[in-house]
């Protein structure tokens, strides 16, 4: 497209937009709303699904040793766990350092430990984190038979449950913003519509002379990628300004949620959503104009 081409474009288009200003309000606010459910939803799902990836890193394999086998004989474990594939880290625990953990655990209620007279019922044991939190149960039935190996705990059942939850997490979320994505494209095609009927006869005329299919397009186009950019631009201005303040309000009491807040983040999300708007209004505005170009 030549410049000079694109420049008569952008002219009919602004002039389209003061020419229909009210109707053009009404695009934008309806972007921007629209935006605004997407852009709250894409966040509710990236800070869910970020929470379900850390509560999955946190699973652990605790392997604990027969009581007949002797400190030597426990460490020598640790090459054959390390000979399963997917370990990602193996951290030892001997007798006397699970029996202090217990210790600080109890904090005030320590004398339990007094009350051993100096006997530790605590086995050594391995921490074993794995690579991929979804091969916990494969790897831990692996260790299991290992001979020397008294035990496996990895948390079964409870697992599986969190594995369960965390796939109906993301599956739900990208629904969601699918769905509203559509519903977005579906409120701006028709609010556009208005602005390409009101101009109807127009078309029909510039049809009639023998303009070309994309030349009665591209002004609508860039009218409702302007549209679209100006009413993503006002969601991103109102999603980060309430996110950040919610994320301040819930990190005080709530700070295990993890919520992310980093500049690369944001900057990521409202280029996302910028890109969507631009798209959604161009997508919106072919969409509303397919009918009348028929004629």
């Amino acid at each position: 497209m030549r410049i000079r081409t694109l420049g008569y474009f952008l002219t009919e288009a602004f002039k389209s937009l003061r020419r229909n200003s009210w109707i053009g309000l009404a695009s934008v606010g309806t972007m921007a709303v629209s935006l605004i459910i997407v852009g709250v939803s894409l966040l509710l799902v990236i800070n869910t699904n970020n929470l379900a990836s850390k509560l999955e890193s946190n699973v652990q394999i605790s392997a604990f040793i027969k009581d007949d086998v002797d400190l030597e004989q426990a460490r020598a474990l640790e090459s054959k766990i390390l000979s399963i594939n997917g370990i990602a880290n193996i951290e030892f625990i001997s007798k006397d350092r699970a029996l202090e953990e217990f210790r600080r655990q109890l904090g005030d209620q320590s004398r339990m430990v007094r009350a051993l007279g100096g006997n530790n019922p605590l086995p050594h044991s391995y921490r074993i984190t794995v690579k991929d939190p979804r091969q916990v149960k494969p790897i831990a039935l692996k260790i299991a038979k290992i001979p020397g190996i008294e035990k496996v705990n990895y948390g079964q059942g409870v697992i599986e449950r969190l594995f369960a939850v965390t796939k109906w997490v993301r599956a739900i979320g990208v629904a969601v913003i699918v769905l509203l994505a559509l519903a977005a494209i579906f409120l701006i095609a028709t609010t556009i519509r208005l602005t390409v009927f009101a101009r109807r006869k127009e078309i029909q005329i510039m049809k009639m002379i023998g303009a070309t299919n994309w030349f009665i397009r591209w002004p609508f186009l860039l009218e409702g990628m302007i549209l679209g950019f100006v009413g993503a631009l006002l969601a991103v201005i109102v999603v980060c300004f309430a996110y950040l303040t919610l994320a301040d309000y819930l990190q005080r009491d709530l700070a295990f949620m993890g919520l992310r807040t980093d500049m690369r983040f944001l900057i990521n999300i409202s280029a996302s959503l910028l890109g969507v708007g631009t798209f959604l209004g161009a997508v919106g505005s072919g969409i509303s104009m397919h009918k009348f170009l028929r004629v």
